[in-house]
């Protein structure tokens, strides 16, 4: 993911791209080992989405949209349930007796999650923030998913400025595994 363009398209098209992965492991029979690695993927995709929404999208919508500290809570809280589904998955193999129950859990929750962002959240900012805004919250959401963990960790800080500061080490380390264990190679 990093598209350019601005916030919401950026994130529109990262939408997108889970939608396509929930659907390959969705074809996919129940134990098949290709769905483990789908679901690494997926999981790397939301993660890196979701640290660059709390770094910049989050904070300015705290900023820009009526009732936006309410509204970021919200999706913060969306991120945390989550994150705690991706992690309680993430030592799971395929065959795992609650890897489906968990993934189908984890799409319920990230499709509600997008059709809510899309439907209320981004027309609010769309309408509050000038055009010239939007493309820089969209180069900066861009450059934080570059730098941003791949692996889910539930207990970080998802606000600034502690956020900003730890997400790029935690990224380099999870990188580092994935290089080391081929984890998120697609099927």
């Amino acid at each position: 993911m990093g598209h350019g363009g601005n916030v919401i398209d950026e994130l529109m098209t990262d939408h997108r791209e889970v939608a396509e992965l929930f659907g390959r492991i969705e074809a996919l029979p129940s134990g098949d080992k290709n769905r483990k690695l789908f679901v690494d993927q997926v999981t790397m995709e939301l993660v890196r989405h979701s640290v660059a929404e709390e770094e910049y999208l989050y904070p300015a919508v705290r900023k820009h949209v009526p009732n936006g500290d309410a509204i970021a809570d919200r999706e913060i809280e969306d991120h945390s349930k989550a994150e705690q589904i991706m992690k309680d998955l993430e030592g799971l193999d395929a065959d795992a007796p609650d890897f489906d129950r968990l993934v189908t859990t984890l799409m319920s929750e990230v499709r509600m999650h997008i059709a809510d962002e899309e439907q209320n959240l981004f027309p609010s900012l769309r309408t509050v923030c000038p055009a010239d805004a939007l493309d820089d919250l969209g180069d900066k959401v861009g450059t934080a998913k570059k730098t941003a963990p791949t692996r889910p960790h539930p207990y970080a800080p998802d606000k600034p400025p502690a956020n900003k500061l730890l997400a790029p080490g935690v990224g380099m380390i999870d990188r580092m595994r994935d290089a080391l264990t081929g984890r998120g190679k697609h099927a």
